[in-house]
Order: structure tokens, then sequence, then C-alpha cells
């Protein structure tokens, strides 16, 4: 499915153009303080996490990013986070990130499934999948 590599440059782009991709539920991250901060918050609260590794100029990551905030919404017992490549490189490297968006499934801190590129369906169907491994609160 569509996905997008890195470019070297960040060619003066305006990161204003995040906005559009952080709606809904979704927490943008933009320093590693913002990152453990919201990783202990969803430990804590025994939360799952999806942390959409992506880039504004990526096309794909464009696309997928309204239904990622419309599932953000749908589905608050989940935490969503949105790391750009380019605000945060060394952090995103440390990830192995090859191609955007990268869509990483962590739960207490570790990682229990991965996504590479904008592929709807399999997203929500990860989703659907994690939500049914959730114990419910009854």
């Amino acid at each position: 499915m569509g996905q997008c590599f890195p470019k070297n440059a960040n060619d003066g782009e305006d990161s204003d153009r995040q906005v559009e991709f952080a709606g809904g539920n979704v927490h943008l991250v933009t320093t590693m303080e913002s990152w453990d901060q919201k990783l202990s918050e969803a430990i804590k609260d025994g939360k799952i996490v999806i942390a959409n590794f992506s880039a504004t100029w990526c096309g794909p990551c464009r696309m997928i990013a309204p239904l990622y905030i419309e599932l953000s919404e749908k589905h608050p017992s989940i935490m969503f986070l949105l790391i750009d490549v380019d605000e945060l490189t060394e952090f995103s490297t440390s990830w192995d990130i090859k191609a955007t968006p990268t869509f990483f499934f962590l739960r207490n801190g570790q990682q229990i499934d991965k996504l590479v590129g904008a592929n709807k369906p399999e997203l929500q169907k990860k989703i659907a999948g994690i939500l049914k491994s959730i114990p419910s609160e009854s």
C-alpha cells in the first residue's frame, strides 16, 4: 500500500501543516519529554498506544490522517500518538523507520504489532484485533 520514503531535507515546509494530521484524540508528540509522558500515562491507565510515525510531505500520510483521527474519536480506550519523522529525526531513526506512515502498536511500552504504509483496511483490522484482546471492564 501507499508509503513514502524519507527525504533528506525539509525543503523549508511549514510545520503548521502538521495540524491537519492531529485532531480528535490524536496527541502530537514533538519532544522526547512528551513521548515519555504519554507513554507513562498510557501504561498507568492500561491503554494500548498506537504511534503513527508520519511526515507532512508524505501523500499516503495525508491520505490516512482523517481515518486515524476518526479512529481516535471512536476508540477512546486506545491512545493515538503522532510523531513527525522530520521533527524527531533521531527518535524516528531509533525506531528504524524506513517508510511513512509506520504505525507501532504498544502495550506497556512494548511493541505488540506494526503496520507500514497507509493501508486503511489493515489498520482498522489491527485495531479491531487489539480491542478484542483488551479485557472488557464489566
